[in-house]
């Protein structure tokens, strides 16, 4: 992760890229009992189970109308798709988070989050479903009607919500390089191998998606005011 290494690099000038980010990593687990850094950990490990789960809970429901061969295919398209953007994301985020607008932009992305999957929560409905994943029959969320428009839509999503993700991550841990560092691979990680399984739990136990909405909320309020007031990144650095 070339961003990563340079942020390890930069703060362990005399060590080794790899061993500058165990450095940073070693460092913030080492002070976990601090109130700062077990904050920064838990949102990091919320916001990382919680939009690899609905991610996965997408991806099922938009392949749900198609024939079995096409459906497979298209979560399949939508998993390897949201785990490369994820690594992409991941490998820039530090030129991402000084984008002018960004930050803010990412915010209001993850508000919309929270009130879609607050929506599924409270209104979802049974929709069928993809039986490729579990938990995606009350999404709400309308399959569709050809492979095209599902590859689309898939692909839409898995860009938006892999954004999210990594600035989501980047944001509640901003203080603490060695978590965001841990954090980043653990969303990687998750899309790739666990997201089927997350999804299935969050339908089981409603209660983490709750949780979840949460933290995305009160993470996406912090992007938000940042994204208006920061001076290097914030909207009001352009009107001054």
């Amino acid at each position: 992760m070339m961003d990563l290494l340079f942020l390890a690099s930069a703060a362990a000038p005399h060590a080794a890229p790899l061993s500058g980010m165990w450095a940073l990593i070693a460092a913030d687990f080492s002070n976990l009992g601090s109130p700062s850094a077990l904050s920064a950990l838990l949102q990091v490990l919320i916001i990382d189970i919680t939009l690899a789960g609905d991610n996965a809970i997408v991806v099922g429901a938009l392949a749900a109308g198609l024939p079995a061969e096409q459906r497979r295919k298209v979560i399949l398209i939508g998993v390897i798709a949201a785990l490369v953007l994820r690594v992409f994301f991941a490998l820039v985020v530090t030129q991402l988070l000084q984008v002018v607008g960004l930050v803010l932009a990412g915010g209001l992305l993850l508000l919309w989050v929270a009130w879609k999957m607050w929506r599924e929560m409270r209104h979802g409905h049974p929709a069928g479903g993809s039986p490729e994943i579990e938990g995606d029959e009350h999404s709400g969320v309308r399959p569709a009607k050809s492979f095209a428009s599902a590859a689309w839509a898939v692909a839409i999503a898995d860009v938006s919500m892999s954004l999210d993700n990594v600035l989501g991550v980047a944001s509640a841990a901003k203080d603490h390089p060695g978590i965001m560092i841990v954090g980043l691979i653990f969303a990687v990680a998750l899309m790739g191998i666990a997201a089927n399984v997350i999804a299935k739990y969050i339908e089981r136990f409603r209660w983490i998606a709750w949780v979840g909405i949460a933290v995305i909320l009160w993470v996406a309020g912090t992007m938000v005011y940042e994204g208006f007031i920061d001076p290097k990144v914030g909207i009001m650095s352009i009107l001054a």
